[in-house]
């Protein structure tokens, strides 16, 4: 069991990095945490590992590095987050309690965020989730499956956001909402959903898969406005 409920407020994340410039500009247009997506189940990495532990050694303080991964062992994942020196981990595969229980007795310092997969009428799986997972894990993020691929994350597709609240109501700890939000759509997605952050991945990149300053820009601003607003 945790002892004592993590602040999560308003976080704006930021998923897939190609260098360290890409990531420089993220911190620089106001991005409080980069995802790093690896060793996942679909899509190709958007950088090496070693590239990956360069660019988390030169971000900036204020900048939280966060693993993404689909590791689904405690022994990998502990490992893999010391390989990396990152101190917040997103499972988005399968995992055991059991596994998440191991997870803590290696490294109780972890800040770990679980997936819960929107896809059609698995609202009620959702919420059973929400409990049992509850105890071992720091935070949720809500995504989008894709039925025409299996992925269940990057996918660029919005799901219905009335699950994502009524996840938000029933979860103890925080939920971050993911999962085709874009600069034009994040401001409705916080009124609607009330979430403790937002990610966002491929709304944000240019045709070259690289992310876009102007975009990143307008989301950060466009979500910064919401969440003030309250």
């Amino acid at each position: 069991m945790r002892s004592t409920q993590p602040t999560v407020n308003s976080i704006i994340q930021v998923a897939g990095v190609r260098d360290r410039g890409e990531a420089g500009m993220l911190g620089a247009a106001g991005v409080d945490w980069i995802g790093f997506p690896l060793r996942l189940a679909l899509h190709a990495p958007d950088t090496s590992e070693a590239e990956a532990v360069a660019i988390i050694r030169a971000l900036k303080p204020s900048v939280t590095s966060v693993l993404i991964t689909y590791l689904d062992t405690a022994t990998a994942i502990a490992q893999f987050c010391r390989e990396l020196a990152v101190r917040h981990v997103q499972l988005h595969g399968e995992i055991a309690v059991a596994e998440l229980q191991r997870l803590r007795e290696l490294d109780g310092g972890l800040f770990v965020i679980k997936s819960l997969v929107v896809r059609e009428r698995n609202e009620s799986e959702l919420a059973a989730a929400v409990w049992r997972f509850s105890p071992q894990v720091d935070a949720f993020i809500t995504d989008t499956y894709d039925a025409a691929t299996g992925a269940c994350g990057a996918t660029g597709k919005t799901h219905d956001w009335r699950v994502s609240r009524r996840l938000v109501e029933l979860s103890p700890r925080p939920v971050i909402l993911a999962g085709g939000l874009t600069p034009d759509n994040v401001a409705a997605a916080i009124r609607a959903v009330r979430p403790a952050g937002v990610d966002v991945h491929t709304g944000v990149e240019d045709r070259d898969g690289r992310k876009d300053p102007q975009l990143v820009q307008r989301f950060v601003a466009a979500a910064r406005d919401a969440f003030a607003a309250g």
